[in-house]
C-alpha cells in the first residue's frame, strides 16, 4: 500500500498534542505545590514530582503520562495503521520533551517511553520495565535505570518482533532519550548523580 503522508502528518499531530499535556506541572499546581519547574531538576517529569515528597502525585504523574504516549498509539493504530501508531508514539516524546506551551522545555520522556512501548510491543515494553527496576534497585540511580533500559529496547524490539520498522522507531526514541538525559551522563561519567531518594552521590 502507498504511505498516506497526510495520514502520517495527523498522527504526528495527535500524538504530539497528547503528549505535550504537561501533566506532572498541573497535578503539583493542583495540589498547591507550586511550579515543578522551580525544583530539583526542573522538569516536568515523575522523577521531579517525587521530589516534592508526593509520591502518589509521582503515581499519578507516572501514570498520565504514559498513557499520553499509549493512547494515540493505539488511536493511530485503529485509525490509520502501524506506521501511524509508530509516528504516533516519536510525536508523543516530542510533545513531552518539547512542549510549545512550555517554551519547548519539558520532561525527558522515560514515562512517555514505557507508554509507547507497551502500546507498540507490550512485551518490549514489559521487558524495559524488569530491566528499569533491576537497575534501580542494584545501582539506586533512576538515570542510569532509564539509560540501560532503553538502551537494551531496540534489540529486544528486534529479537522479539523482527521488524525492522519498529526497532528503528524505538532506537529513535531511545537516541532522544539518551539526550534529554545527557546532564546526567555527564554526572554519571563524574561520579556526582543523585542516588533515588536523593541520598548519596553515585561512586
Amino acid at each position: 500500500m502507498p504511505v498516506d503522508y497526510l495520514q502520517l502528518l495527523m498522527a504526528a499531530a495527535l500524538g504530539y498534542l497528547a503528549g505535550s499535556i504537561p501533566f506532572g506541572l498541573i497535578l503539583t499546581g493542583a495540589a498547591g505545590l507550586g511550579d515543578i519547574r522551580a525544583i530539583g531538576s526542573g522538569n516536568i517529569g515523575a522523577t521531579n514530582v517525587l521530589r516534592t515528597g508526593n509520591k502518589k502525585l509521582a503515581a499519578a504523574t507516572l501514570v498520565l503520562d504514559a498513557l499520553k504516549a499509549a493512547i494515540p498509539v493505539h488511536v493511530a493504530c485503529y485509525l490509520w495503521g502501524e506506521e501511524a501508531a509508530m509516528v504516533a508514539a516519536a510525536g508523543a516524546f516530542l510533545g513531552h520533551c518539547f512542549p510549545v506551551w512550555l517554551g519547548f522545555k519539558g520532561g525527558k520522556g522515560v514515562a512517555v517511553m514505557i507508554g509507547s512501548l507497551l502500546a507498540l510491543a507490550w512485551p518490549v515494553g514489559l521487558i524495559f520495565c524488569a530491566v528499569w527496576l533491576l537497575i534501580a534497585f542494584a545501582r539506586k540511580i533512576s538515570s542510569l535505570a532509564a539509560l540501560t533500559a532503553s538502551a537494551t529496547a531496540p534489540i529486544f524490539a528486534y529479537v522479539i518482533t523482527g521488524s525492522l520498522w519498529l526497532t528503528l522507531t524505538i532506537l529513535i526514541l531511545a537516541l532522544l532519550l539518551f539526550y534529554q538525559h545527557r546532564e546526567n551522563i555527564a554526572r554519571l561519567l563524574n561520579g556526582t548523580e543523585s542516588t533515588i531518594g536523593g541520598g548519596k552521590k553515585a561512586s
